[in-house]
């Protein structure tokens, strides 16, 4: 449900941030997360799925904490940053369904621009969501039914473009810093998300 229902909104919130979007960001991305992606896809047909929600989950939360808390770190600049947080994202988003905080985590070591990063995160999560889905069925860790019912599509439309429109209506009125330290919250709600999914499970 969390990989479809990404795909979804990528493709609509990217169809309203193109201008921002940073392509050859993008595409450093991208060979890492589909080689990401199909080693989750083995992890996730082999380990029961609420340990590998409890582990992801604990995983960001941890990174998250060292990452902003600590007062000062230094500015990366390797193009190998680009595959690697591609990696570990697509092994993530196909394991939990939990990529944004490793994004958040590469747009603060690379200080990277609050409006081309959110604007760039949108081909790229829907991009996660579609490898993560062909690859978890074609490898047989996941079946097609258990892909969400047709309705569900467009309920979510109907939810990511209210989010657009009031998503617009706030970027005028809303900081750059305040935007910055929603995407860390809504991140770390993410991967405590995992977490209770997970223990849930058990």
């Amino acid at each position: 449900m969390t990989n479809a229902t990404t795909v979804v909104s990528g493709l609509l919130i990217l169809l309203s941030l193109r201008r921002d979007i940073e392509w050859k960001r993008y595409l450093a991305f991208l060979p890492g997360i589909i080689v990401g992606a199909i080693a989750a896809s083995f992890v996730v047909r082999a380990a029961p799925a609420s340990w590998l929600q409890i582990l992801i989950g604990a995983i960001v939360l941890v990174a998250l904490a060292t990452t902003f808390g600590l007062p000062s770190l230094p500015v990366i600049r390797t193009r190998a940053l680009g595959p690697v947080t591609g990696a570990i994202g697509g092994f993530f988003n196909t394991c939990a369904g939990v990529a944004a905080p490793v994004m958040v985590i590469d747009a603060k070591l690379t200080r990277w621009r609050q409006r081309s990063s959110a604007a760039t995160m949108q081909p790229t999560f829907m991009t996660m969501g579609i490898v993560s889905v062909v690859m978890k069925i074609s490898l047989g860790a996941a079946t097609i039914a258990e892909l969400p019912p047709a309705w569900t599509f467009g309920v979510i439309v109907v939810i990511v473009i209210v989010g657009i429109m009031i998503g617009g209506a706030l970027s005028a009125r809303v900081s750059s810093r305040a935007a910055r330290n929603t995407a860390i919250t809504l991140a770390a709600m993410g991967g405590g998300a995992a977490l209770i999914r997970g223990v849930v499970a058990l």
